[in-house]
Parts: structure tokens; sequence; C-alpha cells
């Protein structure tokens, strides 16, 4: 018997220098803890949107992941974070869109220094 499935949202953020190297890895590594915490195919992914902090401009984290050979057939977006005073710098935010069974909980990463954003999210 099939499990009925509902859309969800995952949370998850990580802290990068402004590197081409070190975008790649952070954002890499951010999408496969998140696929790993929840337990998720590629083909359970609907979409997704980045933000990033206008420090982090030396490469977009959805070409870094498609360049990876990761998300290639799944639509993306990526933003500039809103500018607010004493915010974290060198960020970079996801939320993916993604089917889940209907009684399973969403697991939200926050990990290398964004632990700060959402404590009570964090590990």
């Amino acid at each position: 018997m099939m499990k009925e499935k509902t859309l969800k949202a995952i949370r998850g953020a990580v802290c990068s220098a402004n590197t081409k190297e070190e975008i790649t890895q952070r954002t890499v590594e951010l999408y496969d803890k998140l696929l790993a915490a929840n337990n998720l195919a590629e083909t359970d992914i609907l979409s997704f949107f980045f933000s990033i902090t206008s420090d982090i401009d030396a490469l977009n984290p959805a070409g870094a992941l498609r360049q990876s050979g990761r998300a290639e057939d799944t639509a993306m977006m990526v933003f500039q974070e809103a500018a607010v005073q004493d915010s974290l710098s060198g960020t970079i935010r996801v939320m993916i869109h993604a089917f889940f069974p209907a009684e399973k909980p969403v697991q939200h990463i926050y990990f290398g220094g964004a632990e700060k954003l959402r404590p009570d999210r964090s590990s």
C-alpha cells in the first residue's frame, strides 16, 4: 500500500568563505546533508530557493550544485538575502520543496557557523 505524500519545505543554512571552491564545497555539503537527514531522493524534490548574503559573489550556489552533478533537472532560483543590520555574513540559505510521507517530520540542517540563525533547529 502506497503512503500518501504531501509537499513540505525543508530549511538549511551554512556559512562559507567567498571562494568558488568553498561555495561549491559548502553548497554540496548542505544539499547532501539535507537529503540524507530526510531520506530524500532527488526525484522527491519539486524545487528550491537559495538566498545568499551580499558578500557571497564568487559563485552562484545553484550553478555550483549543477556543476557537481546534482539537481540537474530540478528548478532552482537564487536571491540575495535582504541586508539587515548585524545579520550573519557569508551565509548560504536554502529552502527545498519536496514530497514527504504525510506523517514524516522534516529535519532542517544548520551548520558551519549558521547554527546561530536557528539554534532551535541545530543539532
